[in-house]
């Protein structure tokens, strides 16, 4: 049987489609190429370039592989691009996600496994890690969609013979320690990928949004999870549905959050390069802190972390992103060799 990762040519999902090939899974990827890169999908996979919301491409996959799960991590996840233009964020990781399970469940396929997000939460209202349990008040739009399309899963799971997990985290952060993927995206607003291509003069600095905060520096704290074990967890789920598991909303992260300050802080000393810091006021959508706790992940999914060290994290993404520098020297070279030989 195969696993269906949705979203597997990007950041997250390629890691995913790595894990389970390790595992000794097949994997077949379903991913349009909006963010991510077709180099990024581990040649073992079966790749269709398409839109997870094509249902004739969906009937497609499903009828030409004995697939038993699917993993959905396509989607969009910039908050203030949410904020901006809400209905495509609706669009995209709500109707889609819909039109994914419709045909999920269409195929006889059981197991579902939903990469949701901790912004369903919103701000939390003290410095405790916030449960499965607390009030879901998302503060824009990105946040909305995926707390919609936990909504629609759940509702799924009680009218068909479909079970789910849906795990929420914040950001995501770091690189596969084998260096075969890692985040690429150009323009990427994650936080530690903007501040180490500042420490390797990619950027000319990096803003801060949000000075302000109710925190101990002012600045935003959130909780961040090596993508290493990150799909661990999403592995640890396929596994609890196999064994026949319920429905199941879970946390990932450590359980303590780190301020923007505190991150560009340990940039620069694991770099040991220092970057411009500009400060400004805070985005629309941001929350002033979340941290998530795990217990629930760890009791049922036997959920062990094994990165758990923001230095490690930060260091992973620096070799990764070196990485991407070199590949591009490597590309240029390549065109100027091919440039000095073509005839005109």
């Amino acid at each position: 049987m195969a696993v269906l990762v949705t979203g597997g040519a990007g950041y997250i999902g390629s890691h995913m489609a790595w894990a389970l090939l390790d595992a000794g899974e097949e994997v077949v990827v379903l991913d349009r190429l909006s963010t991510g890169f077709r180099w990024a999908v581990p040649p073992a996979a079966r790749f269709y370039l398409g839109d997870v919301g094509n249902m004739d491409l969906l009937a497609q996959v499903f009828a030409e592989n004995r697939i038993d799960a699917v993993m959905h991590f396509a989607g969009s996840i910039v908050v203030p691009q949410s904020v901006a233009h809400p209905l495509e964020y609706y669009d995209n990781n709500t109707s889609k996600t819909r039109l994914l399970a419709e045909a999920t469940i269409a195929a006889g396929i059981k197991h579902f496994v939903f990469s949701s997000t901790a912004a369903v939460y919103g701000d939390q209202p003290d410095d405790t890690p916030v449960l499965e349990s607390a009030p879901l008040q998302p503060k824009n739009p990105y946040g909305q969609s995926k707390l919609m399309a936990e909504i629609m899963l759940r509702d799924a799971a009680s009218a068909h013979d479909f079970r789910f997990v849906a795990l929420r985290y914040f950001n995501v952060a770091g690189a596969d320690p084998q260096g075969r993927t890692g985040l690429s995206t150009v323009g990427a607003t994650h936080l530690i990928k903007i501040a180490v291509e500042a420490a390797l003069a990619q950027r000319s600095g990096v803003d801060i949004f949000g000075t302000d905060y109710p925190t101990p520096d002012g600045t935003g704290i959130r909780d961040y999870i090596h993508v290493s074990d990150l799909v661990e967890a999403h592995l640890r789920a396929l596994s609890y549905l196999r064994r026949g598991g319920e429905a199941l909303i879970a946390n990932c992260g450590y359980g303590r959050g780190y301020s923007v300050l505190e991150v560009l802080q340990t940039v620069m000393r694991v770099s040991g390069e220092s970057f411009d810091v500009r400060y400004g006021p805070r985005r629309p959508g941001d929350a002033a802190s979340v941290v998530a706790n795990a217990t629930l992940a760890r009791r049922l999914l036997d959920w062990t972390p094994r990165h758990d060290d923001l230095e490690l994290i930060v260091q992973t993404a620096l070799a990764w992103e070196r990485h991407l520098m070199e590949r591009k020297i490597g590309d240029l070279r390549e065109l100027r060799q091919r440039l000095a030989t073509a005839a005109f």
